[in-house]
């Protein structure tokens, strides 16, 4: 934790509780705190006081900063402290906004926790005393791995959640207990914001080691056909054989790659691409990249007469894709132009290394990259993304060694 947000906590506690309240640490840096983890954002949580009592001994403390008189949010200026009072929020519409809030700080803790999202994250600890409230089992879930919603009702009010319970997922390396995996698939996604679904995946993709665990989780939810439909596309799509690709697996017995269909080769690169992301110039970029990269498959995969598959002309292809499902969820105009172009040339690297081609085609495909080093990672994911068991791995790395060192040399030249 911040000391500076912790010393304000504590003191705001000290005056809370001279007036009468208590205040607690919320939500994720009681969960990070329980589970060994750097905490970087402090929320507090004060109860038994009035609004305006509450503004009162922040107005004593510095420069107050307010989120709405409904919302019950506060600040102070210069200090990193998220302040709240309890509050009471009911659903009035389907989107992930639409609900009537109105703060109550007479509520108490347990009520307070009950609007909490996950049992992990509706653990409070009295900030003075260090007292754990724990209402719902959050801590034995903790330990055990799980995540578990607090509340069916209001839990199937707001359908972000399924997208956090999939990005939590992710991150932690936990299993999302049957019962929220059952009552997430019958909720409807449809009506939230695009930026929303944006910022879960955002978390999944740079935060979690294994980022495919999000999609996985969301297709077990069903929850993959409003907003990924593109990822889903590619389940049961088989992959095709590729002469240069094949060729460090040639000891097995593989007419396609040996990873299976082309979901399960998407979320290989894309766990590998996480292992690269600290090398890139624009690691969600890369990661939105590694998702997109295959995704002309879906309409570009065909089988030949003898039995063969290929996928002719699928990098092509998956602009258009891409295109639609960036579109879906973000509106920056710099990151579709990088995802779309490392679509379209993610292929061409490790072809041209293989095929031997020259310094002067290099040179051209690396200004045709909006970033080559990117686009390098991207190639050397995709490599690694094929294999059928991590033994393959060595086998893979033999493979691609003398590919990498030919492509990190022609990159060296356009550097100059």
């Amino acid at each position: 934790m911040q000391n500076q947000d912790l010393a304000m906590a504590q003191e705001i506690a000290a005056k809370v509780a001279a007036a009468g309240g208590r205040v607690y640490f919320v939500g994720g840096c009681v969960r990070d705190r329980l589970l060994h983890q750097d905490v970087k954002d402090i929320d507090i949580e004060v109860h038994g006081v009035s609004v305006e009592k509450l503004r009162e001994i922040l107005d004593s403390l510095g420069e107050r900063t307010e989120m709405g008189a409904s919302f019950g949010v506060f600040g102070l200026k210069h200090i990193g402290l998220d302040i709240a009072m309890p509050r009471k929020e009911q659903s009035t519409g389907l989107g992930h906004k639409d609900f009537a809030v109105s703060v109550d700080p007479f509520i108490g803790p347990k009520k307070a926790a009950e609007r909490r999202d996950f049992t992990m994250n509706a653990l409070m600890q009295d900030v003075l005393t260090g007292e754990i409230l724990d209402f719902f089992g959050g801590r034995d879930d903790l330990e055990r791995r799980i995540i578990r919603h607090v509340n069916d009702t209001s839990y199937a009010e707001d359908p972000l959640r399924v997208f956090r319970a999939a990005q939590f997922a992710a991150r932690f390396g936990f299993t999302i207990a049957e019962e929220t995996r059952r009552l997430s698939s019958e909720m409807d996604a449809a009506h939230l914001a695009g930026e929303r679904v944006m910022g879960e995946l955002q978390k999944a993709l740079l935060k979690a080691e294994r980022p495919s665990v999000f999609f996985e989780e969301l297709r077990k939810m069903n929850q993959l056909s409003v907003w990924f439909p593109e990822t889903e596309a590619l389940i049961g799509v088989l992959q095709p054989a590729g002469f240069f690709l094949l060729r460090p697996l040639a000891q097995l017995p593989a007419e396609h790659h040996p990873e299976g269909d082309v979901w399960t080769h998407t979320m290989q690169v894309l766990d590998e691409t996480a292992a690269l992301r600290g090398q890139a110039q624009h690691p969600l970029w890369l990661m939105l990249a590694a998702l997109c990269h295959d995704f002309g498959k879906a309409a570009a995969t065909a089988e030949e007469k003898d039995g063969k598959i290929h996928a002719y002309g699928h990098e092509r292809e998956g602009v258009a894709v891409a295109r639609k499902f960036l579109s879906r969820i973000t509106g920056e105009t710099k990151l579709k132009s990088y995802v779309l172009n490392m679509v379209e040339l993610h292929m061409k690297p490790n072809m041209m290394a293989e095929c031997g081609s020259g310094e002067k085609s290099f040179m051209k495909l690396y200004d045709r990259s909006v970033c080559p080093e990117d686009l390098l990672l991207l190639a050397k994911a995709d490599h690694f993304g094929r294999k059928k068991t991590e033994a393959d791995r060595e086998t893979l790395a033999a493979g691609y060694a003398e590919t990498e060192k030919a492509l990190q040399a022609m990159l060296a030249l356009y550097r100059q």
